[in-house]
C-alpha cells in the first residue's frame, strides 16, 4: 500500500499489445448473426463497411494482438494515463477505503474514447478508406473520431443523437474544428434518418438510430467505411490499454483491487478496464466488477439477454446481448453516452456468467457524486463517468478498513455544463424506464432459433 496520489507508468510501459479476452471467457461468446439467415456471418458479410484488420480482431482467438508502433505514437500524446488515489474524497466521506481512479480525461478528446478511434482509423486508413462515417450519443466518440481522422488525414462524418446535438452545441464545435462534418440523427442525409423523420418530424433520436444512418452511410458510399465507438469486440479489445496500465500501477504499491467500477452504456470503458482482470478472477482471485448504468436505460439490469439488432433499421448483424429491443427510444436523460439499448456482448457474457455486476442509478443521485467529486478531487466528471463515481461512493460507505476500489474515470464533464446547471436548479427528475415500454419494445426482437 501507499500514500502517493498520482501512479505515473513511463512512456516506455505503455502496452505493446492489446488483450484479447475471448479465449479466456468461460462461456464461448455466441456469434453475430446474419439478419437474414440467421446463420453466423462470415468475414465477407462484414467486408462492406470494415477493413480487414477490424474483422479479424473481431473474430480473433489470438490472446495478445499487437499494437501498431504507428498507433502507440499517437497513444504517447497521453499514454500511459495517470492512476490517482482520491484522497480527499475519502476524506469527504469519511471512509476506511482506498480509492483510485485511472484518469481517461487527459486524452485529446477528453475520455477514453481515443483508445479506440485511433487504432480505428489507423486500419482503415492501411485499407485505403477515404472517410469514415459513425454515430455519436453525447460526443465523446464522435469528438474521438474527428481527432482520429485528423491524425490520419481521413473526412470524417458524424451523426450524433438529436437531443444532445441541440443540448451540447459545443461538441458540435469541438467536431467541426477537428476538421468532420456534424448532422443532428435523424437527418435528411440518409433513407433511415428521412423515414424516422416522416414518422415523427420531433424525433429526439437514439444511439440505434444514428448507427442506422452511419451504417446506411458506409454502405452506400464506396470510399467510406464504419466506425463504431463501443459494443464490438474489437472495441473493447483496443480498451484494455487501461485495464493493463491500471494491473501495472497498483503492482507499484503494492495494492490488489477489491473492486473494479465502470459506468455502462455499450460497455468500452467498463470492458477495457476489467477484461485483463478475468484471468485473475477465474483463477480465485474476488476482485469485483461492478458496471453502473441509469435507471432510464437500464440494459443489463432489466433487459433481456437475448439476439437483436445493434440499429433501429436492422441494418446490422444481430448480437447476443442484453438489450431493451432495437425499437427502444430511450428518454432525454443526461448522460447521452449511456442511452444504448443494448450492451458489448463480451460484457453481457460475463454478467450472466455471474463475474459482473449491474447497478442502476437515477440521474439526480449520480449528479450528486459528480458534485462530491467536484469539490473534493476539484475536476469535473462526465454525466456519464458519474454513474461510475456514484457506485464507487456506495462501495466506499462502511467499507472495512483497506477496501481497494478503482474506478474508471471515462471523461471530464467540461463540456456539459449545460446538465450541471440544470441539476443545480432542480430541473432534473428521476426516472426508471417502465416494465411495460422494456415489454413492449422487446416484441421487436428477432426470434432466434439454435443459439
Amino acid at each position: 500500500m501507499s500514500d502517493e496520489t498520482k501512479i505515473i507508468l513511463p512512456e516506455s510501459e505503455l502496452p505493446t499489445a492489446w488483450y484479447n479476452v475471448l479465449p479466456d471467457l468461460p462461456t464461448p461468446l455466441p456469434p453475430p448473426l446474419d439478419p437474414q439467415t440467421h446463420k453466423p456471418v462470415s468475414p465477407d458479410m462484414l467486408s462492406a463497411i470494415f477493413p480487414p484488420a477490424l474483422i479479424e480482431q473481431e473474430m480473433s482467438q489470438e490472446r495478445w494482438i499487437p499494437i501498431p508502433e504507428e498507433v502507440r505514437e499517437i497513444y504517447k500524446l497521453w499514454r500511459p494515463s495517470p492512476l490517482v488515489r482520491a484522497h480527499r474524497l475519502e476524506k469527504a466521506l469519511g471512509t476506511r477505503a482506498r480509492i483510485y481512479y485511472k484518469n481517461e480525461s487527459v486524452s485529446p478528446a477528453g475520455s477514453h474514447k481515443p483508445n479506440t478511434s485511433v487504432p480505428q482509423a489507423y486500419y482503415n486508413m492501411k485499407a485505403g478508406t477515404r472517410r469514415l462515417a459513425t454515430e455519436t450519443g453525447a460526443g465523446q466518440w464522435g469528438t474521438a473520431l474527428s481527432f482520429a481522422c485528423q491524425m490520419f488525414g481521413m473526412a470524417c462524418t458524424v451523426y450524433m443523437v438529436r437531443v444532445s446535438y441541440d443540448a451540447k452545441p459545443y461538441r458540435g464545435i469541438l467536431i467541426r474544428t477537428y476538421g468532420a462534418e456534424v448532422f443532428p440523427s435523424p437527418s435528411d442525409k440518409t433513407q433511415a434518418g428521412r423515414a424516422a423523420l416522416v414518422e415523427n418530424p420531433d424525433n429526439p433520436g437514439s444511439l440505434g438510430l444514428a448507427i442506422s444512418e452511419a451504417v446506411e452511410d458506409a454502405a452506400t458510399h464506396a470510399d467510406t467505411n464504419y466506425a463504431l465507438g463501443s459494443v464490438l469486440n474489437h472495441v473493447i479489445l483496443h480498451q484494455t490499454v487501461t485495464g493493463l496500465e491500471t494491473k501495472k500501477q497498483l503492482a507499484m504499491v503494492g495494492e490488489t483491487p477489491d473492486v473494479l467500477i465502470g459506468c455502462v452504456g455499450g460497455g468500452s470503458n467498463f470492458g477495457g478496464l476489467v477484461c485483463p482482470f478475468v484471468p485473475d478472477k477465474l483463477a480465485g482471485s474476488k476482485v469485483r466488477f461492478v458496471a453502473a448504468e441509469p435507471q432510464a436505460c437500464p440494459t443489463l439490469t432489466r433487459g433481456e439477454y437475448r439476439y437483436d439488432y445493434g440499429d433501429v433499421a436492422g441494418l446490422t448483424p444481430l448480437l447476443k446481448m442484453h438489450t431493451l429491443g432495437h425499437g427502444f427510444y430511450p428518454p432525454a436523460i443526461h448522460a447521452g453516452g449511456l442511452r444504448y439499448h443494448g450492451d458489448a456482448p463480451i460484457v453481457c457474457s460475463l454478467a450472466k456468467d455471474g463475474l459482473v455486476e449491474a447497478k442502476a442509478y437515477y440521474q439526480k443521485e449520480v449528479f450528486e457524486a459528480g458534485r462530491i467529486f467536484l469539490q473534493s478531487e476539484g475536476f469535473l466528471p462526465a454525466p456519464e463517468t458519474t454513474h461510475a463515481i456514484a457506485a464507487a461512493i456506495e462501495e466506499a460507505r462502511d467499507a472495512p478498513e483497506g477496501k481497494v476500489i478503482v474506478l474508471l474515470y471515462s471523461g471530464h464533464g467540461m463540456l456539459d455544463l449545460a446538465a450541471y446547471d440544470a441539476y443545480l436548479r432542480g430541473d432534473l427528475e428521476n426516472y426508471a424506464y417502465p416494465d411495460a415500454a422494456i415489454k413492449k419494445a422487446l416484441e421487436s426482437c428477432p426470434k432466434v432459433d439454435g443459439f
